[in-house]
């Protein structure tokens, strides 16, 4: 770990002189990402077909987004949500930028995503269930927001790694399923592929 410190440092410099949109991308992809966050096989699992409908809540720099985008094609949408300024103002650029028609920027509430009712077929959380105040009244909220097939996935940090053991950005599996529970899921997958996330997948209770 040391030896890791200048270069480090030298990124963090970077970064800041960037300003806050650089700085708060790195903050959501870290070092490395692909190789610990193993995308080509979270959306493998995630079973995402052409024209479905993805809202990623926290999308942050759209790490997670884009890709949604090319899975669901033309016909599909995806709704990357965020309530940062800059990362709203990143992502909407980036969707400018790259003419993705397919995409839509959505300014989230802290209570609520903000998504159209009825129409989502997949919710995804990435590092992001760990933000949410009061999880039980967030998730009985897009309830309402889901298709008749609609699924939450959440992938979320663990204490498995030294940075969400230090400063508290995890959520524990096992509280992950209670909390869900509690708003009227029930855990319909449990994938144990990455290195420091778990990755669940809920579906509404039958009836809720």
């Amino acid at each position: 770990m040391p030896r890791r410190f200048p270069a480090l440092l030298c990124l963090l410099c970077a970064c800041l002189a960037l300003g806050c949109g650089a700085w708060k991308r790195f903050g959501y992809e870290g070092f490395s990402r692909d190789g610990w966050q193993q995308p080509d096989q979270v959306l493998r699992l995630l079973e995402i077909s052409p024209g479905d409908r993805v809202a990623d809540i926290g999308a942050g720099g759209g790490y997670f987004s884009f890709r949604f985008a090319d899975a669901v094609g033309a016909e599909g949408r995806v709704f990357a949500v965020d309530v940062d300024d800059d990362m709203l103002e990143y992502l909407t650029g980036r969707v400018a930028d790259e003419g993705r028609t397919n995409v839509e920027v959505v300014r989230g509430a802290f209570e609520d995503p903000q998504l159209p009712d009825g129409e989502i077929d997949l919710v995804f959380l990435s590092n992001t269930y760990h933000h949410i105040q009061d999880r039980p009244d967030y998730f009985r909220g897009v309830l309402g927001d889901l298709s008749p097939r609609g699924r939450v996935a959440i992938v979320e940090l663990d204490d498995r790694s030294w940075f969400p053991r230090t400063f508290g950005h995890y959520s524990e599996p096992d509280a992950i399923v209670r909390e869900m529970e509690a708003a009227g899921y029930v855990r319909v997958a449990d994938h144990a592929i990455l290195e420091r996330q778990s990755f669940q997948i809920f579906a509404p209770t039958k009836g809720g």
